[in-house]
């Protein structure tokens, strides 16, 4: 039986809050849309007048194609060149949903995406469904076929995998932008000490080419060693202008609700740089740089008001 327009609107009306809860799960924008865009051939499928509660039927169905989803991601994972990083999503994207408490805003950060890689599918998808929309645990046992006990358990072993990753005590965004406006200054200082002294002694660098564009398949740790390799990054030569096209256009703006370095060349995301800032100093730098991931962000960008570039780097 075709759907009505009714029907229609009635998934409409879902579709952001399915899109937001896909890309909690998958970490990435365009997988979470394919995901949205399955559970509407589903609800094309069904009897939608047998359906009692529809915004459950789709939740139930939405999050079984992501578990799905991510069993097979890492396989793929395991065959992907160098290190594997989540799509970011700037400031502004609705795709980052909701925001209203610290539990909703610290489930989209580009850190917290990156630590959910450690969860198992199902420990991502109730640690998603509770701490991100405060599903009740009966209800998630109801979306997952498991047990309500089973999902508390599954919640807490959760939640102290991510916490346990977790770096020290975040700072406020006012002090965290003075703190990315002196890392800019050190970068291309064209020194190694100034950066060393902003770095936790723990300091980790990440970088996401996907194979398309060079980062090394190993995370520089240690402030030392990755105050060396951000010197070196920052360092203008032919070559990276060669690379990227030109010489890119920094600011400073949001991903994920984290303080943000984007390189911007004639209007095309090349890089985002998300930093992890502590009272300690920057504990980690995630770099994504795979065009692929950075596609959303570009047309996001064309329809920011991003101001002026603080300076062109290389």
């Amino acid at each position: 039986m075709p759907l009505t327009m009714d029907d229609v609107d009635r998934f409409e009306a879902s579709r952001p809050r399915l899109e937001t809860i896909a890309y909690r799960l998958l970490g990435s924008a365009g997988e979470a849309e394919d995901a949205v865009q399955e559970t509407f051939l589903r609800w094309q499928a069904a009897d939608v007048d047998r359906i009692e509660v529809p915004e459950a039927w789709l939740t139930k169905v939405l999050t079984n194609l992501c578990l799905n989803q991510l069993t097979s991601a890492r396989a793929r994972r395991e065959t992907y060149v160098g290190q594997w990083l989540p799509e970011p999503l700037l400031a502004g994207d609705p795709m980052l949903g909701p925001a209203d408490t610290a539990e909703q805003r610290e489930s989209v950060s580009y850190a917290v995406l990156t630590l959910m890689e450690r969860l198992s599918p199902n420990e991502r998808a109730v640690y998603v469904l509770r701490e991100a929309f405060d599903y009740p645990h009966r209800e998630i046992a109801e979306i997952l076929d498991i047990t309500e006990a089973a999902s508390q358990q599954i919640f807490h072993r959760a939640k102290k995998h991510i916490a346990d990753g977790k770096a020290r005590t975040e700072i406020d965004e006012a002090a965290a932008r003075r703190i990315v406006e002196e890392f800019l200054v050190a970068a291309t200082s064209g020194q190694t000490e100034p950066l060393v002294r902003l770095l936790t002694e723990d300091a980790i660098s990440i970088g996401d080419g996907g194979g398309k564009i060079p980062a090394r398949a190993k995370a520089f740790e240690g402030a030392v060693a990755v105050a060396k390799f951000l010197r070196g990054l920052f360092k203008p030569t032919e070559a990276k202008r060669a690379l990227v096209g030109g010489a890119p256009e920094i600011y400073i703006w949001t991903a994920n609700g984290d303080p943000a370095i984007v390189a911007v060349v004639d209007g095309r995301v090349i890089g985002v740089m998300c930093l992890e800032i502590t009272a300690e100093g920057i504990a980690a730098f995630r770099n994504q740089v795979n065009p692929d991931k950075l596609e959303r962000a570009t047309a996001h960008w064309a329809a920011a008001d991003h101001g002026e570039p603080l300076f062109n780097a290389f």
